[in-house]
């Protein structure tokens, strides 16, 4: 999982630990580590839902301002399936 420069110190503290991600198809999986500078982030939980029901509440959660900034991030590719990921940060030395 990538995640914007900006965020990255906010996910190697343990404050941000949701992402939503739009996609064609889930590209992580629960248990399941990513690479990321100084450690991993391993993924809890994959949740795929629907547009709508992406809150504020959530795009702050997940490190952004407000819902536009994350709705015009977490979109890659052709991608229109919405996921809420769920995951923590693993640091190397651990």
């Amino acid at each position: 999982m990538q995640f914007l420069k900006a965020l990255r110190p906010r996910v190697r503290s343990g404050e941000v630990t949701t992402s939503v991600r739009i996609w064609r198809s889930a590209r992580v999986g629960v248990g399941k580590r990513y690479a990321m500078d100084g450690g991993w982030i391993e993924i809890e939980a994959v949740r795929e839902m629907a547009i709508a029901d992406v809150t504020p509440e959530m795009a702050r959660d997940s490190g952004f301002e407000g819902l536009v900034d994350l709705l015009k991030t977490a979109k890659h590719g052709a991608g229109t399936r919405v996921f809420l990921i769920e995951f923590h940060f693993v640091p190397a030395d651990a």
